[in-house]
């Protein structure tokens, strides 16, 4: 039976700190309490927002209906032949000690997605990237729970559409409930270390022979030295998708801004690093009441303490807008909006 709470305070439950209430909430840890609060919601006609780890979140206001809090919990490792193994792991298991049980196990793969923040069952909605590997490049299939169909799916990498930071459910919100993932990953070291400052840290170590735990390490140590620690300064990370623009666009550009940072893309579309166009525009160290954009990285919006989700909001699209005029580039926001 699930325990119901009303107008419960959600500043605990998202990494940005921002204080709003959940009309109403509840936490399951079951498939089938969470079967049993999507139906209470859909008798009452309330409308339904999932809570992770709360690290991809900007509350723009109360939350009306109910949110369901995912604390489901279990890993297991299903296989292991042929150089790869399968794992499986809940929807409400932290990712970064996902990542870590992976490497206790002995498997590649995961290390440069090393302290991501949130949850299993979010990584494939965001499809999560980090240092040159993509949530795709591991993925084996998920189960989820069909709301339209009300009916259990198995779904594969194709039918997940992954793209950059986007997938099949945020291309039909609301229509499943990611409740368990499955990994396919290498038995021997894979590791991708081409992005720039990992390389560096590499060889730094002066080591010669693959090692995914080492990388994981040196990955967790760059991420603490540019991004700020949520529980001290709250932050949803990388708040802007880097941009993709064409192949033309990034060449004009890069006529005026001759160092600019770019990635040609396999689809002839170059990527355009959001958090190099911000600095490059300014807006580092610069705050607004009681948020700002880190002195350290601008490509993360923080709250200094006591800011509410309109001014994120209203930092951000200023943001979106100085860019759009200096660079003609249009930033797209990563975090999800919630509330009125």
């Amino acid at each position: 039976m699930i325990q119901l709470q009303t107008n419960v305070d959600l500043q605990p439950y998202n990494s940005f700190a921002i204080a709003e209430c959940a009309e109403r909430l509840v936490w399951v840890e079951r498939d089938a309490e969470l079967i049993e609060a999507l139906d209470l919601a859909a008798e009452h006609g309330w409308p339904v927002t999932l809570l992770g780890g709360g690290s991809n979140l900007v509350l723009a206001g109360p939350v009306p209906g109910l949110v369901i809090g995912m604390r489901s919990r279990g890993r297991r490792l299903l296989s292991r032949a042929d150089g790869f193994a399968v794992i499986e792991a809940e929807a409400g298991e932290n990712w970064h000690a996902l990542v870590n049980w992976s490497l206790d196990l002995g498997l590649s793969g995961l290390e440069n997605l090393a302290l991501i923040p949130g949850t299993v069952g979010a990584a494939p909605v965001q499809n999560i990237g980090a240092y040159g590997v993509e949530l795709c490049e591991r993925f084996d299939s998920l189960e989820a729970w069909d709301r339209q169909q009300r009916r259990y799916c198995r779904l594969d990498a194709r039918q997940c559409r992954f793209a950059y930071r986007d997938s099949l459910f945020k291309q039909e919100p609301g229509r499943y409930v990611i409740l368990r993932v499955r990994l396919r990953l290498p038995t021997q070291p894979d590791l991708r270390i081409d992005y720039a400052p990992l390389a560096a840290a590499w060889t730094a170590t002066g080591l010669s022979r693959p090692d995914s735990r080492v990388v994981a390490e040196l990955v967790c140590a760059i991420r603490r030295s540019k991004l700020p620690d949520p529980a001290v300064l709250g932050n949803a990370g990388s708040f802007f998708k880097n941009p993709l623009v064409e192949a033309e666009q990034a060449q004009a550009l890069l006529l005026r801004f001759p160092g600019m940072p770019h990635y040609p893309q396999a689809d002839g579309r170059c990527k355009l690093a959001a958090g190099w166009l911000i600095d490059r525009a300014g807006w580092k160290g610069r705050r607004q009441g009681a948020v700002g954009v880190h002195a350290e990285q601008a490509l993360v919006l923080v709250n200094h303490g006591g800011a509410r989700g309109a001014e994120v909001l209203a930092l951000a699209e200023a943001i979106q807008a100085d860019i759009q005029q200096q660079f003609g580039v249009r930033l797209e926001m990563e975090p999800q909006r919630l509330g009125d």
